[in-house]
């Protein structure tokens, strides 16, 4: 297979890589998994994950370093969330060394895919986890499949970081607040795609979610959780069993403490105290950090630092981030493996 990569110019697009990796679940264990060729799932059209959702996911990435290298960030965060889903959804476990493996079989079987170093481009990793077989009431799945593609994506800011005005909804909920919030299914995110054209049509980059039961705190932005850095240097997220647990926002907590000297802490961020943040900004897999300039609620508009330039605490953690995850910068014990 040939495929013609402008490194310096991808997107975030579907590409059919020549392998993934894939692995039932039958009779109560799973198979050994392999790598296929087939881009092609052939599963049942009563799957319990076509009609009632039971199905998890996963985002992370592999990084080329300058020695030439290659690595995975924390994949045993993403591991260890896929199986809280399961938990959630009813559905079998995904043990961490067999995600761990699954990840680094397709990541060394398109190896000539991970970009180069110094291109802002990373090797994206999308593991399902999905029910199957001939059901067609309301129960679990005795069928599953695991499987784990990959594509190559751009950075996600073609022209670096860049400040952006986000957008309070108040007419839509991301999650019941004892639903499936906290965990990453594919339903959170179609619950979220009506919030989100109707921000970008204002010329938004998104909509921040309130917590379900009051209306009063932030829980997302997004597809992202928030974080803010007060005008005395405590950097806090917000704290509720319906936002999903980000790997990037738990990464921050602890640089922000560690690396920057900050306060860091999970809370309650109420909207009416918006104005005690210098800085603010969404953050998760893709971006890493969405630098948030203006948030309006209504008439109110709260402003964090310019329009135009990323703050500095906020700019400080994301190289410091993005350094870790490229190798340039010595990474906490257990963030980084090496798999080449």
């Amino acid at each position: 297979m040939t495929i013609e990569i402008d490194w310096n110019n991808l997107g975030f697009n579907y590409m059919n890589l020549p392998f993934r990796y894939i692995s039932h679940f039958k009779d109560g264990v799973w198979d050994n998994g392999e790598l296929t060729r087939n881009n092609q799932l052939i599963i049942s059209e009563a799957s319990p994950a076509l009609h009632y959702g039971q199905q998890g996911f996963e985002g992370l990435k592999a990084y080329r370093r300058k020695d030439g290298g290659i690595q995975l960030f924390r994949p045993n965060e993403n591991a260890k969330r896929l199986q809280r889903t399961a938990m959630k959804l009813r559905m079998p476990q995904v043990p961490v060394d067999k995600f761990i493996d699954a990840v680094t079989q397709v990541v060394m079987a398109n190896e000539n895919f991970v970009p180069p170093y110094g291109s802002g481009a990373t090797l994206y990793l999308r593991p399902l986890l999905i029910g199957v077989g001939d059901i067609i009431g309301v129960a679990p799945a005795r069928e599953y499949l695991f499987t784990v593609f990959a594509m190559p994506v751009g950075s996600y800011f073609k022209d670096g970081l860049y400040p952006a005005p986000f957008v309070i909804t108040r007419d839509y909920d991301r999650a019941a607040p004892l639903g499936t919030g906290g965990a990453k299914v594919g339903g959170n995110y179609a619950s979220s795609l009506e919030a989100e054209v109707k921000a970008k049509e204002a010329s938004y980059a998104d909509a921040i979610y309130l917590d379900p039961s009051t209306h009063t705190k932030i829980e997302e932005v997004g597809a992202a959780n928030f974080f803010g850095i007060t005008y005395d240097g405590e950097f806090i997220t917000p704290k509720s069993p319906s936002i999903l647990p980000s790997i990037t926002k738990y990464s921050l907590l602890y640089l922000a403490e560690h690396r920057l000297g900050l306060k860091a802490t999970e809370g309650d961020i109420f909207v009416n105290e918006l104005d005690k943040f210098a800085e603010a900004g969404a953050c998760g897999t893709a971006a890493i950090i969405t630098p948030i300039s203006r948030i309006d609620d209504g008439e109110k508009a709260y402003y964090f630092g310019s329009e135009k330039v990323v703050s500095p605490l906020t700019q400080k953690i994301y190289d410091e981030l993005l350094g870790i995850q490229f190798g340039d910068v010595e990474a906490p014990e257990n963030w980084v493996y090496r798999i080449s």
